[in-house]
C-alpha cells in the first residue's frame, strides 16, 4: 500500500490538502462549550408553599408526589426534603433513561396530581439538570440611588431578559432579586370603629370594585358589543374613591376609613453585590453555540444597556469562558512547546534540518484532520476532548519519529530513497499499529464507567482515537511523501553523523548495559522488586476528585439557624462584608429564597450564601480564618461552610451525597420520631465522630393553641378565627389587578409589632357582634421541631452523618441498636458509591489488560512476550506515583488521565523494541542452539543500539514540551501539573525500563524459546 501510494505523490498530496481544507470548514461549525452536554440523570421537582411548616408540606405535599412519582421508568433513587415554606424531591435514573422523556413524564404525572394538592399551591416546578445549566456569565444589575427597585425589575423582565434571549447561541436568561410592586391598604380600625364598620367592609369594597363581567355583549341595531364594567380599579386613587358601605347604612369613601398606596412587596430574598441590593440575570448557552464566540455578544450588549439605561449599572462576573480560555491556551503551549522541543532534540541528535520541518507539518496536519471525527461523532470542542487531543499530541511526535529514524536508517543501509521510504515504514508499520490499538485498549474501556465519570471519558476517548487514528495515517503516508520529496536531491547512501551529544549518550548506554548484563539475576531481581516498592507509594498518595485549583474566590454558605426574616439575614450578611470591607475585590451574595428557575439546591429564608474574590491566595486563606472566627465568636449557632467557589468542573462532579449516612425509620407509625423520644435515644448512639442529618436538626417555633370550647360558647367558627389570623399576620390578599400579563396584587398591610401585643390588643366578632379579644381564644407557646423532614422512596426516615475513619466497621452495632428500638436502618452515602465506582474501574482495567495481551499476542505471535511489555507497566506507574509524591500531588482525575497516557507510550517503545528484536533473531532459525543464543545475545545489543535513538527522542520530546507546565501559573497549569507529574515520572523509569527491563526479560522468558519465523514478521 505505502508503495502504490508513493508512487502517486499529486495524487496523496491532492488529497491531503482537501482533507484539510474540509477539516477546516468543519472545525468552523464545531460547537465550543466549557464541558461536554452530559445528561445528568436527575430532575428535581420544587415546591414553593407560603406560610407551611415542613411537616404540613411533607404530609400535604411531598407524599402525595412521591407516591404518584413511584412508577416513573429508570427511577433509581427518590429524595425528599421539607422545609419552612419550601420542599424538594430529587429523582435520580439510570444513566440509560433518556431524560427527555423522563421529564415529560414527570411533568405529565405532576399535572396529574394537581386536583389532589392544595388548591393554593402553585404548580410544582420541575427542573431538569444538564450541563448546560452551569450559567457561562453572571450580569449584575444595580439600580442607582433614588430609582425606582420595582421598575427596574419590569425592566430587567420584560425588556433585558428578551434582549440578551435574543442573541445566537442563547438558551435561557434566569433572574434572582426581583421585587414586585403591590398595592397596600391598611385600615384605620378606630375610623372603622366608629362608623360601625370592620375590616371585612373594607376587603369587600375592593373585590366589588375589582369585578368584571367576563362574556357578557349587548346588541345595538347590527353590531354586538361586550360589555365592561366602568368601575374597574388601576391605581391606588382609583381604590381610595370606591365606597365602602355598612350594611344598608350610610357610605363612605375608602380613603377616609384606610391608606392606600404602592410598595415593594416583602421580599422573601435579596441580592446584594458589593452591598447594594440589585438583580442578577445568569446567561446559559445552547448546547450547539461557540462560548468564544457567545462572550463578546454579552459584552456588547451589556455595554448597549450602559448607553440605553443610564439610571442602572451593570457587572459582569463569574465568566466561566476563562476555564475554557485556559484549555485552549494549554493546547496551543502543546503545540508550541512540542514543536520547538521535537526540532532542537532532532537537531541535537541528528543535526538534520529537514527532520523538524516534516514534523513540524505533520502535527498541525494531523491535529485539523482529527476534527472531521469530531464532526461525525458530534462532539464539541470542550476542556475534556481538548485535553484528549493534547494527550494525543505526544504519541504523535513519537511516532513521527520512529517513521523518519527507520527511513533514514534504511538510506543508510544503502537502499534507493523510494525504497527506503517504502521499507522503512512497512518494517514499523505493524508494531505501530499494535502501539495505538494497545494504548486505545487501555484508554476506551474507560468509557463503560458508570456515571458522569464514564460520560466525560466518552468525549476524550473519541478525541484521543482521532489524533492517534490520524497520526498513523500521516505516519504511513503523509511523512514518507514528504521526506521523499525534501531528500530527493540527495542521490545514493545517505550518511547519518550522529551529534556529540548523543555519542556520548550512546557510550553510557552500552558501558551501563554491560554492566547489567553481567550480572544478568541480580539485575532483574533487583528490576522486580523495584515494582511493589514504587507501587507502595500509591497508598501514600491522598485521592481527591480534580486537582487543587489556586482559586481566588471563595463561596461562604451560611444557615443561621434561628427564625429570623429576609431582611434580618441581609443586615448579618452586609456586617460579614463590611468586615471584611478592603479584602476583597467583589462580594456577591444570594440571601434567603432563591428566584432562578433553574436552581435545583436548597433554600430558605434563613440561609444565605457569599461569593468572595480575593485578590491573591494568601489573602484568600487569611479572611477564611478570619470568618470562621468571626461566626464563631458573634452567630454562634450559625451553621458555616467556607469553601472554594464552585467552577463548572466542581458544579459537575459534587455530589449532594453524604459521604457516609446512617437513616432509620419507624415502620411503625410511618413519621418522624418524637424530639424528646429521639433525644434519648441519640444520648444511647453507640458511635463516637457523627453529626445530626438534615431530618434531625431543630428551630425554634410559635405554637398558637386554639380553645375550642370557648370558641363554640361565644359563637366563634374556627374558620372565622384563622381568617381573622390570617389577616393580622400573615400576607393577606384581597384581589389582584390584571392589565396585559402584569399582575398588581393588593394585600392588606401587615402589623409590624409583636405578635403577643396583637393578640392583647386585637378583636374578633361573636354571634351577637360582640368583639372578643384574641388572646381569650389563643395561647402561644414557644417550642422547637423539626427543621426539616427527610423521606426517600420508602418513607420518612431520619438520619446520622457518621464522620470518623472506616465507619463501615460500625455497621452491626448500629443495626443492632435500631432492632433494640424497632427501626429499619440503612447505611447510603457517596462511601458506597465510590467503592462500586472503584470495583468496575477494577474490572474494565482488567479487560483492559485481558486486551492489551491479546493484542500483543497477535502481533508478536507468541503467548510470553506479551508479559514482557505487561510487565513493564506496573514500573511505569511505580515511577508515576514515585514523582507524585516527592511533589506532594493527590492522585486525581487528572494524575490518573497521565498514568494512561504514560502507559500508552511506554508501551510503545516496549513493542517497538521487542519487534526489533524479533526481527534481529529471525534469521538464526533452524541454527543449533549454541548459534541460536548467540544469535540472542547479538538481536538484544543491536536492538537496543538501534532503538536507542527513537526511544530517547520520543521520551525526551514528550518530557521537554511538558516541562513548562510546571513552571507556569493559573487555572490551566493548575489543571494539567498533575498529568505532567504523572507523565514525566512513568517515562523517566520508562525509558530506563525500555532500554534495560524489556532486554532482560526477553532474555530471561524466550533464551530457550526458537526464534520466531521471519515470515510471522511481515
Amino acid at each position: 500500500m505505502v508503495r502504490f501510494l508513493l508512487a502517486r505523490p499529486i495524487a496523496v498530496g491532492m488529497t491531503f490538502l482537501a482533507l484539510m481544507v474540509f477539516s477546516v470548514i468543519v472545525f468552523r461549525t464545531l460547537p465550543i462549550s466549557l464541558l461536554p452536554p452530559i445528561d445528568v440523570p436527575q430532575i428535581v421537582v420544587k415546591v414553593n408553599y407560603p406560610n407551611a411548616s415542613p411537616q404540613a408540606i411533607e404530609q400535604n405535599i411531598l407524599s402525595n408526589i412521591r407516591e404518584g412519582l413511584m412508577t416513573l421508568n429508570g427511577l433509581e433513587h427518590m429524595e425528599s426534603k421539607s422545609g419552612s415554606e419550601v420542599g424538594n424531591i430529587r429523582l435520580t435514573f439510570d444513566y440509560k433513561t433518556k431524560m427527555e422523556l423522563a421529564y415529560i413524564d414527570v411533568n405529565e404525572k405532576i399535572d396529574r396530581l394537581i386536583s389532589g394538592l392544595p388548591e393554593d399551591l402553585p404548580r410544582p416546578q420541575v427542573i431538569r439538570i444538564n450541563t448546560n445549566d452551569i450559567p457561562v456569565v453572571r450580569v449584575q444589575v444595580l439600580p442607582k440611588e433614588g430609582i425606582d427597585y420595582a421598575a427596574v425589575s419590569l425592566l430587567v423582565e420584560n425588556v433585558l431578559k428578551k434582549r440578551l434571549e435574543q442573541l445566537d447561541g442563547i438558551a435561557l436568561v434566569d433572574i434572582n432579586g426581583k421585587q414586585e410592586r403591590v398595592i397596600t391598604v391598611e385600615p384605620n380600625r378606630a375610623a372603622l370603629a366608629s362608623l360601625g364598620m370592620t375590616e371585612q367592609h373594607v376587603i369587600d369594597a375592593i373585590k366589588a370594585g375589582n369585578s368584571e363581567l367576563p362574556g357578557i355583549s349587548v346588541e345595538d341595531g347590527q353590531f354586538r358589543y361586550y360589555l365592561r364594567l366602568a368601575t374597574r380599579i388601576d391605581t391606588p386613587e382609583d381604590i381610595m374613591r370606591l365606597p365602602v358601605r355598612n350594611d344598608g347604612r350610610s357610605s363612605v369613601t375608602l380613603g377616609k376609613v384606610a391608606s392606600v398606596r404602592y410598595e415593594i412587596a416583602k421580599p422573601l430574598g435579596f441580592h446584594v453585590y458589593n452591598g447594594r441590593e440589585g438583580l442578577v440575570i445568569t446567561v446559559h448557552k445552547q448546547a450547539v453555540a461557540k462560548m468564544n464566540e457567545l462572550m463578546p455578544l454579552v459584552r456588547d450588549a451589556v455595554d448597549q444597556f450602559r448607553l440605553d439605561y443610564p439610571q442602572v449599572e451593570f457587572e459582569l462576573t463569574q465568566d466561566q469562558s476563562m476555564l475554557l480560555n485556559a484549555g485552549i491556551d494549554n493546547l496551543q503551549t502543546s503545540l508550541l512547546f512540542g514543536g520547538i522541543f521535537a526540532f532542537a532534540v532532532l537537531f541535537f541528535f541528528m543535526g538534520n534540518y529537514r527532520m523538524p520541518i516534516i514534523i513540524g507539518v505533520s502535527l498541525p496536519s494531523s491535529l485539523i484532520i482529527s476534527f472531521l471525527v469530531f464532526y461525525f461523532f458530534d462532539i464539541s470542542i470542550n476542556v475534556i476532548s481538548l485535553s484528549g487531543l493534547a494527550l494525543g499530541l505526544g504519541m504523535l511526535i513519537d511516532n513521527s519519529i520512529i517513521v523518519l529514524d527507520n527511513i533514514s536508517r534504511k538510506r543508510q543501509d544503502g537502499l534507493p530513497l523510494f525504497e527506503a521510504c517504502v521499507v522503512g515504514v512497512n518494517e514499523v508499520m505493524s508494531a505501530l499499529v499494535s502501539s495505538v490499538l494497545t494504548t486505545l485498549a487501555v484508554f476506551v474501556p474507560l468509557v463503560f464507567l458508570s456515571g458522569i465519570s464514564g460520560a466525560l471519558f466518552y468525549d476524550q476517548a473519541v478525541s484521543v482515537a482521532a489524533i492517534l487514528s490520524v497520526s498513523l495515517l500521516v505516519a504511513f503516508v503523509l511523512l514518507p511523501l514528504m521526506y521523499k520529496l525534501l531528500f530527493s536531491k540527495q542521490q545514493g547512501k545517505m550518511v547519518l553523523e550522529d551529534s556529540r551529544l548523543f555519542t556520548g549518550i550512546l557510550r553510557g548506554y552500552k558501558r551501563l548495559y554491560r554492566v547489567i548484563f553481567a550480572h544478568r539475576a541480580v539485575s532483574l531481581v533487583i528490576l522486580l522488586a523495584l515494582i511493589p516498592a514504587l507501587l507502595f507509594l500509591g497508598r501514600l498518595l491522598p485521592v481527591q476528585g480534580l486537582p487543587p485549583i489556586e482559586k481566588y474566590d471563595a463561596l461562604l454558605e451560611v444557615d443561621w439557624n434561628e427564625p429570623i426574616n429576609a431582611s434580618q439575614n441581609r443586615d448579618r450578611i452586609a456586617q460579614v462584608v463590611e468586615a471584611l470591607e478592603g479584602a476583597y475585590i467583589h462580594a456577591e451574595s444570594e440571601v434567603g429564597l432563591r428566584q432562578f428557575l433553574l436552581f435545583e439546591g436548597e433554600s430558605s429564608i434563613q440561609q444565605a450564601s457569599l461569593y468572595l474574590m480575593f485578590p491573591d491566595q494568601n489573602q484568600k486563606e487569611r479572611q477564611e480564618v478570619f470568618l470562621s472566627r468571626y461566626f464563631k465568636q458573634h452567630y454562634p449557632l450559625a451553621t458555616v461552610a467556607i469553601q472554594d467557589a464552585p467552577n463548572a468542573f466542581d458544579q459537575l462532579f459534587n455530589s449532594d451525597l453524604a459521604y457516609y449516612e446512617v437513616r432509620w425509620k419507624d415502620l411503625a407509625s410511618k413519621r418522624p420520631v418524637e424530639e424528646r423520644q429521639m433525644d434519648q435515644w441519640l444520648e444511647e448512639l453507640p458511635l463516637q465522630a457523627w453529626e445530626l442529618g438534615p431530618g434531625l436538626q431543630k428551630e425554634s417555633a410559635v405554637i398558637f393553641r386554639v380553645n375550642q370550647e370557648r370558641l363554640a360558647l361565644y359563637g366563634i367558627g374556627v374558620d372565622q378565627l384563622l381568617q381573622q389570623i390570617q389577616k393580622l399576620f400573615g400576607n393577606y390578599l384581597i384581589t389582584d389587578i390584571k392589565r396585559f400579563g402584569e399582575v398588581t396584587p393588593i394585600r392588606l398591610k401587615e402589623n409590624p409589632v409583636d405578635f403577643q401585643q396583637v393578640l392583647r390588643t386585637q378583636y374578633i366578632r361573636g354571634q351577637d357582634d360582640t368583639p372578643y379579644l384574641l388572646d381569650n381564644f389563643i395561647k402561644a407557646d414557644y417550642d422547637s421541631h423539626y427543621k426539616f423532614v427527610t423521606a426517600d422512596r420508602n418513607g420518612i426516615y431520619q438520619s446520622v452523618l457518621l464522620t470518623g475513619e472506616d465507619p463501615s466497621q460500625q455497621e452491626a452495632t448500629i443495626r443492632q441498636w435500631g432492632i433494640e428500638r424497632d427501626l429499619s436502618v440503612d447505611f447510603v452515602g457517596q462511601y458506597f458509591q465510590d467503592r462500586e465506582t472503584l470495583t468496575q474501574l477494577i474490572g474494565i482495567l482488567l479487560i483492559s489488560v485481558l486486551l492489551l495481551y491479546f493484542i500483543l499476542a497477535a502481533q508478536f505471535e507468541s503467548f510470553l512476550q506479551p508479559l514482557i511489555v505487561i510487565l513493564t507497566l506496573p514500573l511505569g506507574v511505580g515511577g508515576a506515583f514515585f514523582v507524585l509524591w516527592i511533589t506532594g500531588t493527590s492522585l486525581n482525575v487528572m494524575s490518573a488521565i497521565g498514568l494512561v497516557v504514560m502507559l500508552g507510550i511506554m508501551v510503545n517503545d516496549a513493542i517497538l523494541k521487542i519487534d526489533t528484536i524479533n526481527r534481529l533473531r529471525a534469521p538464526f532459525v533452524g541454527l543449533p542452539e549454541s548459534s541460536t543464543k548467540e544469535g540472542l545475545e547479538k538481536a538484544l545489543y543491536q536492538a537496543g543500539e538501534i532503538r536507542l535513538k527513537p526511544i530517547l527522542m520520543t521520551s525526551i520530546t514528550t518530557i521537554l514540551a511538558l516541562v513548562p507546565v510546571v513552571f507556569s501559573s493559573g487555572l490551566g497549569a493548575d489543571l494539567q501539573r498533575p498529568l505532567v507529574f504523572s507523565v514525566i515520572g512513568g517515562l523517566t523509569i520508562g525509558t530506563f525500563t525500555a532500554l534495560y527491563f524489556v532486554p532482560l526479560m526477553y532474555w530471561f522468558l524466550m533464551a530457550n524459546k526458537r526464534p520466531v519465523p521471519v515470515e510471522s514478521l511481515q
